[in-house]
């Protein structure tokens, strides 16, 4: 079949975009930016790639008419709640007259449970497309699930971070909350199953793991798994503001999404109905299992994909490639160049390898400093870390980086920062390969925003001039035992 995916640059959508190739499937991915798509050379044979923005409809005319199946995997979590209703109405509208002129015999959404009264902000928006989708011209299956459990969700690694950062914690009223969560591997299951199944059209299903768990008990489990000892005390006191702030303060999540989080954590997202096992009779993973197997695959580095490396994790809104050229008037740099002698792709890969468990070579203590004044000011950190530590690809987050582009071949990597700054800031490393050895470049750029960005560059200078300079120092000589 031919299937249009959007959302493939998302957490879910890059773990079905490989199921769906997998099966053999003609794929058409929408995508807002076509650099950010790693495909190996045989994904490339069956994956069509369609650069289109849901917000602006002249560019979903790109969407080939030939489709048979169209997933929905696209939503505004990490957006202010003002923002919620606007932008999802837009784009579901723009995405059901879009599929008018397909000959699609399927919408597939994946929704959010939302039995509960009083809905959160974030719950009432995936209810709205809901609604939207289902009023359109095509058959519409609409899954619902909880808390999607495995390495990379947003929801796991924020569980994670509370039980490996606090042995005590202090938490609002809301873990005391049931939720029905879902291993992302079965999340993967139903959205296959119902793809070209006539009894599955214009037909909504709650799915969920068998486990109905209290957010404390969640985390509780997970402490079990991990080894650890924990105590949690409950306060009826905490606001919802007060939580957010904690959630992002403690994890890796930013406040927008610790926001939504928190606001939709009020109400209880449990299954109405089985109906969907009567179709498709599966086991699910219990909460246990998910969580185990999350872990396993961090610890073998082979997560597949991370709510972290999606855009709207971090603070840049701007197309891409208005950053991959680094610009060259009106800016500060600090530049690094030194020569080597030692293999060059073991240079290269300290740099390919740097940051998350790694961290920065040199002064890292100062690097966290940063990264607690980038969170106390708004910013994402360093707790985002990196997905995986062997691979990056562009659009990856890199603490408090995105990863622009990457090029083991051409052995450079070229990053944008994230953290809160009164201006803009680009990290870039090159290995040039000489007869014996070669020559790191390493190249600090900044462009300032008004004056307040000048000065903020002129005060930093003695400490960009000692890190950056100590940085490349010990890229070169640190000790790998890598493969090559």
């Amino acid at each position: 079949m031919k299937i249009l995916l959007t959302g493939a640059n998302g957490y879910i959508g890059k773990r079905l975009l490989t199921v769906l190739l997998e099966q053999s499937h003609q794929v058409v991915c929408l995508v807002r930016h076509k650099n950010r798509l790693n495909l190996s050379s045989q994904a490339k044979e069956q994956v069509e790639i369609v650069v289109g923005d849901l917000l602006l409809p002249a560019t979903l005319e790109r969407i080939p008419p030939d489709i048979d199946i169209a997933f929905y995997l696209v939503h505004s979590m990490a957006h202010t709640a003002r923002e919620f209703d606007q932008m999802e109405r837009l784009a579901a509208n723009n995405f059901a007259q879009a599929l008018k002129r397909t000959k699609a015999q399927q919408i597939i959404y994946l929704s959010g449970i939302s039995n509960d009264e009083n809905l959160s902000k974030h719950l009432q928006s995936r209810r709205l497309v809901e609604d939207i989708l289902t009023k359109s011209e095509k058959p519409v299956t609409v899954l619902r699930a909880a808390i999607i459990i495995g390495s990379g969700s947003a929801s796991f690694e924020i569980i994670r971070d509370l039980v490996e950062l606090l042995p005590i914690m202090i938490t609002p009223k809301w873990l005391n909350v049931r939720c029905q969560p879902i291993a992302i591997t079965d999340v993967l299951y139903y959205l296959n199953q119902v793809m070209a199944d006539e009894r599955c059209y214009q037909k909504t299903f709650d799915i969920g793991g068998p486990d109905i768990l209290t957010y404390r008990e969640m985390l509780l489990k997970v402490a079990k798994v991990r080894g650890l000892r924990r105590v949690i005390i409950t306060l009826p006191v905490l606001t919802p503001r007060l939580s957010s702030y904690w959630l992002y303060f403690v994890t890796s999540t930013s406040y927008s999404l610790a926001t939504s989080l928190v606001d939709s954590m009020k109400n209880e997202v449990i299954c109405n109905d089985n109906e969907i096992q009567s179709l498709f009779p599966h086991i699910c993973l219990t909460y246990e299992e998910a969580v185990r197997r999350a872990f396993t695959k961090i610890e073998d580095n082979t997560v597949v994909s991370s709510w972290k490396d999606a855009w709207i994790s971090g603070t840049i809104r701007s197309d891409v490639s208005d950053f991959i050229q680094v610009p060259e008037h009106g800016c500060f740099r600090d530049v690094q160049e030194i020569q080597f002698i030692r293999e060059p792709a073991a240079v290269f890969h300290n740099i390919w390898t740097i940051g998350g468990n790694r961290g920065w070579y040199y002064l890292n203590s100062l690097w966290a400093i940063r990264g607690l004044l980038d969170k106390l000011s708004g910013g994402v950190g360093l707790r985002r870390g990196r997905t995986n530590q062997n691979t990056l690809r562009p659009g990856d987050a890199l603490d408090f980086w995105r990863v622009l582009y990457a090029n083991k071949e051409q052995k450079r990597l070229l990053l944008l920062a994230e953290m809160k700054l009164p201006g803009e800031a680009w990290l870039e490393f090159t290995v040039t390969p000489l007869a014996k050895g070669g020559i790191l470049r390493q190249t600090a750029t900044f462009r300032p925003r008004g004056l307040i960005g000048r000065l903020y560059w002129y005060a930093l200078v003695p400490i960009h001039v000692l890190i950056f300079k100590g940085m490349a120092n010990k890229i070169i000589k640190y000790k790998t035992t890598a493969d090559f």
